[in-house]
């Protein structure tokens, strides 16, 4: 039961009806299965463009390495997100708040790191705020302004770290547009000292840490993300237990992304059972973004969890939900229904939570419900305020 935007009270459907009056709106859920609104905690939300060049190049059997060395990639979404306005960028990611909620999200992080200047990574970062207010879907935001090197500073390395340290990261922290920095810590893009650099800097400014590492290679990124105190390590498909043991010694939350394993059509998922084994609380998240893993589903993230990393459809739901609200820092507000948290959940057409992962690509999501307030109308989404 949930009065103005929190649950008051959580029961069984008898004890519940006794609390009801005339103005109580009742919601029929019966034969239904009622959840919490997943947390997605690693998105690319805003963005123009698309990468389907890209997509057609890897089914012709090219990598996601050589499609970058040739401008593609990362690159291609740089040029269209700049070349587009920020109210251009908000109805795109407006757009894409529907897709999310869809699927039973309510709550996502949104990176930018599509801009690489400080006026495009700020239009980015605005617009995620603009989303997370004219849009049911609650949105996080994370400055990810080292997410490539831009064309412009391709032979000057250091010219656009001391961009991102000593102009981006003062901006962003004075008009208070992010709470966390991230950064893609891998060979060929951004190596252990420059990650060093830019992310004590970081701190420096009050923001919180996120890590790209050990996607395409194990460069030692998890023992890194220990070493600097990140909130999460994120991707470590190519993790070592070395690193696995740094995480779990220090705390930091593995974030893992199955969808971008599908979709770059690898197979070496990340060590999930091996994570829990060392005490780790993970994550699930979809890593939602036009090049790697265009998908806003976390009912497929469920289905892969379970299939290719063999976690359990409990501890897949566990870990896109009250572990992914854990990595935001608001498990005091989301990700479980508990009296005083707010009232976010989804109401699935099914009986048994495990369906959500078994009947992959299926459509389940009945209603979803924002701060007590439902955001499906005659089975769409809204899209503007509700």
């Amino acid at each position: 039961m949930a009065s103005g935007d929190k649950i008051t009270h959580v029961g069984k459907s008898s004890e519940i009806e006794k609390l009801c009056d005339r103005q109580t709106h009742v919601i029929d859920a019966r034969g239904c299965l009622v959840m919490p609104g997943f947390v997605d905690a690693h998105t690319h939300l805003v963005f123009a463009g698309n990468r389907f060049d890209d997509f057609e190049a890897r089914a012709r059997g090219e990598t996601y390495e050589q499609i970058a060395k040739r401008g593609g990639g990362i690159q291609t979404t740089v040029r269209a997100t700049r070349a587009a306005s920020a109210d251009e960028l908000c109805a795109l990611a407006k757009k894409r708040a529907s897709w999310f909620l869809q699927n039973g999200t309510t709550t996502v992080e949104a990176k930018s790191g599509y801009g690489l200047t400080l006026e495009d990574e700020l239009k980015i970062l605005r617009v995620i705020r603009r989303v997370g207010k004219e849009t049911p879907l609650e949105t996080v935001a994370t400055f990810l302004g080292a997410h490539a090197f831009p064309p412009e500073f391709r032979e000057d390395r250091a010219g656009y770290i001391s961009l991102i340290v000593g102009t981006m990261l003062p901006v962003i922290a004075r008009e208070n547009l992010a709470e966390y920095c991230d950064i893609f810590c891998e060979q060929n893009y951004f190596n252990p000292e420059e990650t060093r650099r830019i992310l004590t800097a970081a701190k420096q400014h009050g923001l919180k840490l996120r890590m790209h590492v050990d996607q395409l290679t194990n460069g030692g990124g998890a023992k890194l993300a220990a070493e600097l105190g990140a909130t999460t390590a994120d991707h470590l498909e190519q993790t070592a237990p070395d690193g696995i043991s740094a995480l779990a010694k220090t705390n930091v939350q593995p974030v893992l992304l199955p969808g971008s394993v599908y979709a770059l059509g690898s197979k070496k998922y990340p060590d999930a059972r091996a994570m829990i084994d060392a005490g780790l609380a993970l994550v699930l998240a979809t890593d939602f973004n036009p090049g790697s893993s265009p998908s806003a589903s976390m009912p497929m993230m469920l289905s892969l969890a379970v299939t290719q990393m063999k976690l359990s459809p409990a501890e897949a739901i566990t870990a896109a939900t009250i572990n992914a609200a854990a990595s935001l820092n608001r498990v005091d507000k989301i990700g479980s229904l508990e009296v005083g948290k707010l009232a976010n959940f989804a109401i699935y057409d099914c009986e048994d939570y495990r369906e959500l992962a078994y009947w992959f690509g299926v459509p389940l999501v009945r209603d979803v419900c924002v701060r007590g307030v439902s955001v499906s109308r005659s089975g769409g989404f809204q899209t503007a305020d509700a």
